[in-house]
């Protein structure tokens, strides 16, 4: 049975990015210059600078990676933890390195560069600048990214309950939207460029996440290890004192037998006389051992 968490493992999400690359290579570049096209200078000229500076300035590196630092550092200090501050490097370090090396590696040019063919491995940061290496989206892999982890570090750490994550979904939700709804009506991307943002974003996104959980669930399987090797018995120091051990009572001998004893006197039971020295003897060791040593 297909289930969200399964829809979005590793493996799922890294397979349904390769096979939008393949098709991205082959069928879709002609449906991508079919639905593409300038939209807001054609419908709202007007608005296009803003669009341009707010809603799509949401998921770029100057408002996303800021928020993500925020709420890494403010747990980071709370719980006095470096975990969180390691997640966000990750994700900074996993964007550059997936996102950037996929966009230099397969070179497409952007609508709007000279060579509007879309083909892969026609275009480049040397020959077209920025508008060379177009896919996959990097607002639609940031949108994902660095707002993903943001919401995986406030659910880990903050524990909320069920109306907190579905309000963290929804606004996950809203961000990538716009992402992807800007960038393709100001007519920045292909089409398939968002979607390749979005799965490599994921795709990073669940990288991080899978690595996080592991190292937790190892160091916790290693703690359990050292409180399961520690002795069952405790050490005689620890034991409890002699005052709370109860010591069964002696049986009482009767007085038949005690009479029909001899009676003599021990040397160490001699009355001190005036000038002869008194003989001290150690008492006799009881036959019994002191409850206290025994582990």
């Amino acid at each position: 049975m297909l289930t969200f968490r399964r829809l979005t493992s590793l493996p799922a999400l890294t397979g349904a990015l390769v096979l939008v690359t393949l098709l991205v290579a082959g069928p879709l570049r002609e449906v991508d210059r079919s639905l593409h096209g300038f939209w807001s200078d054609e419908l709202t000229p007007q608005w296009t600078d803003f669009l341009d500076q707010v809603p799509n300035a949401v998921a770029g590196q100057a408002v996303c990676l800021p928020v993500l630092l925020a709420v890494a550092f403010f747990l980071a200090c709370k719980h006095r933890t470096w975990r969180p501050i390691l997640i966000a490097a990750a994700a900074e370090i996993g964007f550059y390195a997936v996102v950037g090396g996929l966009k230099v590696v397969l070179g497409r040019t952007s609508p709007k560069a000279d060579d509007v063919s879309g083909r892969f491995l026609n275009g480049g940061a040397a020959e077209h600048g920025w508008y060379g290496i177009s896919y996959p989206s990097g607002h639609a892999s940031e949108a994902i990214l660095f707002y993903g982890a943001a919401a995986y570090l406030i659910a880990v750490y903050a524990h909320p309950d069920t109306r907190v994550r579905a309000r963290l979904g929804w606004a996950m939700g809203l961000i990538v939207v716009n992402s992807i709804g800007v960038a393709y009506y100001l007519g920045y991307h292909w089409p398939a460029d968002l979607i390749g943002g979005m799965l490599v974003g994921a795709v990073v996104l669940r990288a991080i996440i899978d690595v996080d959980q592991a190292v937790v669930r190892r160091r916790t399987a290693a703690m359990w290890r050292r409180l399961e090797s520690l002795p069952s018995n405790p050490h005689p120091s620890e034991a409890p004192s002699s005052s709370a051990t109860r010591v069964p009572a002696p049986t009482a001998t009767p007085t038949s037998t005690v009479a029909s004893r001899p009676t003599t006197t021990r040397a160490s039971e001699w009355e001190p006389r005036e000038g002869i020295p008194t003989l001290h003897t150690a008492p006799r060791r009881s036959l019994e051992r002191d409850p206290e040593l025994v582990p």
